[in-house]
């Protein structure tokens, strides 16, 4: 039964192994017997297959300190932090957007998201075949895999342009699937890849209150609607965007903003789709994330990486709720009663990270809101402004706005209430690991980066460097981005 969690995809086994001569050798998928495909003829077997998926996302190369580097210390919200001689390995050069094709968060980030489109291809070809599992179950399961699916493809995309559409376990000895590995799509063609996974996930899915308690993590058919609005988004498909905003029901933003980011608030109201953390024996939690972003130094607990930077706190209006709620201060005492004391190294953390019950844990209750209705808000009013009906996005800003303690936006033209959108995103959603490709996709780069004292090359750094050793193996099959 072990070989069917430990499948290894060809396009990632290069990081594991380190031999180069194994990049593509490797057995990306082990065959699977009749004997243990009935072991897993049931229920539960079933659902062991698109569970691993989602266990994927604990990982420490998949969510944890290279996503933080590429997605947030790489931003103008935040810096490198940790003391000024522990790089953590290459997280000053993403800092300073110096990092190359060798660079190993840029380069763990694709494997780990293509580890886990192989775990999505595994349960596509196996679950079917588990005929004595519930069908509707079955169905479900299927439109998960789905949904997680585009999901990563998502983030590939947004990372690194253009990258190969895996679309099905690659078979070892053809040169068809050595090649479809190989060979990089356009974004184009990967956006419409996922809005296909999309599509096929919200036809299978349930809504988010019809899963049961126990579980609350998986996607749903809201989840789906909400990540193909934002697919539509970033393509700027704004009336799509606003057709999938419009069928996302059964959610509403919480009174209380603080509260989403404590236990108490995971998977609340707001919530329509996170990372699941347990910090309980055995824990099950995103590996390092709290850890490596708590506070350094005496009195502290943690590596003190991805610290808030000036910029960020500059970008909070007096009164706003969310500066505090985002930002732990040195010498401020946290909501537990925690003090922070004096003595840390560094002046600022990020809230978000922290686990009051397991502070300094390795696998904490820490969850990640990738996806909340508050967001939903704010991209179906950035949709409608740029279809010229800026008088019905404003509300939708004001409403996100009076949540944060703020009176109404002044903004009444198209081109104020644009940008009075884009800084609404920044504050409200800050280390949910979406200002850098926010920042790309409205063109804010360059002058956003000069504010916070970093240079973004026009041209290049739209994008991250696909890994060097992939290009190596591709051996023509796939470039490398401009500029690296």
């Amino acid at each position: 039964m072990k070989k069917i969690y430990i499948s290894i995809f060809a396009l990632s086994a290069y990081f594991f192994s380190g031999c180069s001569n194994e990049y593509l050798d490797a057995d990306q998928t082990e065959s699977i017997s009749t004997k243990d495909i009935a072991l897993f003829n049931n229920d539960e077997g079933a659902a062991t297959f698109v569970t691993a998926i989602y266990s994927k996302f604990l990982d420490w190369n998949m969510t944890s300190f290279s996503w933080i580097g590429l997605s947030s210390i790489a931003s103008d919200d935040a810096d490198k932090g940790s003391s000024p001689g522990d790089t953590g390995s290459d997280k000053d050069l993403m800092d300073a957007l110096t990092y190359n094709a060798s660079t190993p968060s840029t380069s763990e980030i694709f494997a780990a998201n293509y580890e886990g489109i192989n775990r999505c291809n595994q349960a596509l070809s196996i679950v079917p075949q588990l005929d004595q599992a519930n069908p509707a179950l079955r169905t479900r399961l299927l439109g998960e895999a789905k949904f997680l699916r585009a999901f990563m493809y998502f983030t590939l995309v947004k990372t690194y342009g253009g990258v190969p559409i895996v679309d099905h376990l690659p078979n070892p000895s053809s040169d068809e699937d050595r090649i479809m590995q190989l060979t990089r799509k356009t974004s184009a063609e990967v956006y419409a890849f996922i809005e296909s996974d999309l599509n096929d996930a919200i036809a299978a899915l349930p809504n988010k209150s019809e899963y049961a308690a126990a579980e609350k993590g998986r996607a749903s058919k809201g989840a789906a609607y909400a990540l193909l609005a934002k697919v539509n988004l970033y393509q700027k498909n704004w009336q799509k965007v606003v057709d999938n905003c419009n069928l996302i029901t059964g959610y509403a933003i919480v009174s209380n903003y603080a509260s989403m980011f404590r236990l108490a608030g995971e998977n609340d109201a707001e919530s329509i789709f996170e990372i699941q953390g347990t910090g309980s024996v055995p824990a099950k939690g995103i590996s390092g994330y709290s850890n490596t972003q708590g506070a350094r130094g005496n009195g502290g607990w943690g590596w003190g990486f991805n610290t808030p930077s000036q910029s960020l706190v500059n970008a909070y209006e007096t009164g706003d709720v969310r500066k505090n709620a985002t930002i732990i201060f040195r010498g401020t005492t946290l909501y537990d009663g925690r003090v922070v004391p004096v003595t840390v190294e560094n002046e600022r953390y990020n809230y978000k990270a922290y686990s009051s019950a397991f502070t300094d844990g390795w696998e904490t209750d820490v969850n990640i809101k990738y996806l909340r209705y508050a967001e939903v808000i704010l991209m179906k009013a950035e949709a409608l402004n740029e279809l010229n009906q800026t008088p019905a996005a404003i509300p939708l800003l004001n409403q996100i706005r009076a949540r944060a303690g703020l009176g109404n936006t002044t903004a009444v033209s198209q081109a104020a209430v644009r940008t009075a959108i884009w800084k609404e995103r920044r504050v409200e959603m800050a280390f949910e690991h979406d200002r850098f490709f926010d920042l790309v996709r409205t063109g804010q780069a360059v002058a956003a980066f000069a504010i916070d004292g970093k240079t973004f090359v026009a041209g290049k750094h739209e994008l991250f460097p696909l890994p060097q050793a992939f290009i190596t193996q591709a051996n023509g099959l796939s470039t490398q981005n401009p500029g690296y």
